[in-house]
């Protein structure tokens, strides 16, 4: 699998560490074209499947001057799942897993920031997924300086990353190797790689 949570989700963009200063808070939105919300998990033990989620939104508030301050908000559809494989995303979006018809999003809420150093800070924040909310805290590079493309969009970006036990969300589905081991993991792996663009 290639993708999840959020989440993870979603999970996300943030701050402007190594930003010039500025006067107050600016609001950035996701440019999903260049931007991924990845997973991975084990598979019977020994290998990793990768997923990743096609659609999905962040909005993110924040004043370089004062990091502490961002905000960030992500909702990621859950139906948009992708492991490259048809028959295993469909099982994915069914009951067994992330039962898509029931939980169609997956949404992230962060609550405040943290550790802030030079190479990064931690944004801790509730993700809610198969109907269930737990805090989840994402570890996030810092943030460049932003620039302006040639069309006039001003810019910048960063990656994250977390670990959940989907368990936490209800969602359990596996079964046991004859090593004892499951076919699919507890532990889900969550990247997100993320451009923003500065609201107009």
């Amino acid at each position: 699998m290639r993708s999840s949570i959020f989440a993870l989700a979603l999970t996300l963009a943030v701050a402007g560490l190594g930003a010039p200063a500025a006067a107050h808070a600016d609001t950035f939105a996701v440019d999903a074209s260049h931007s991924e919300v990845g997973f991975k998990v084990r598979h019977n033990t020994i290998s990793w499947v990768h997923g990743q989620f096609g659609e999905f939104e962040v909005a993110v508030e924040f004043d370089p001057a004062d990091v502490a301050a961002t905000t960030i908000e992500a909702t990621i559809q859950i139906a948009s799942v992708d492991t490259d494989h048809t028959k295993r995303d469909e099982h994915l979006r069914g009951a067994d897993f992330f039962d898509a018809a029931t939980f169609p999003t997956m949404t992230y809420k962060s609550t405040k920031v943290r550790k802030i150093t030079k190479d990064g800070f931690e944004v801790v924040g509730d993700l809610t997924m198969h109907g269930v909310t737990q805090e989840v805290v994402l570890a996030v590079d810092t943030i460049p300086a932003t620039i302006t493309d040639p069309w006039g969009n001003v810019r910048t970006g960063t990656s994250a990353t977390t670990r959940i036990d989907r368990k936490d969300f209800g969602v359990s589905w596996s079964k046991i190797m004859d090593n004892g081991g499951l076919v699919v993991g507890d532990d889900i792996h969550i990247t997100l790689d993320i451009e923003l663009i500065k609201a107009k």
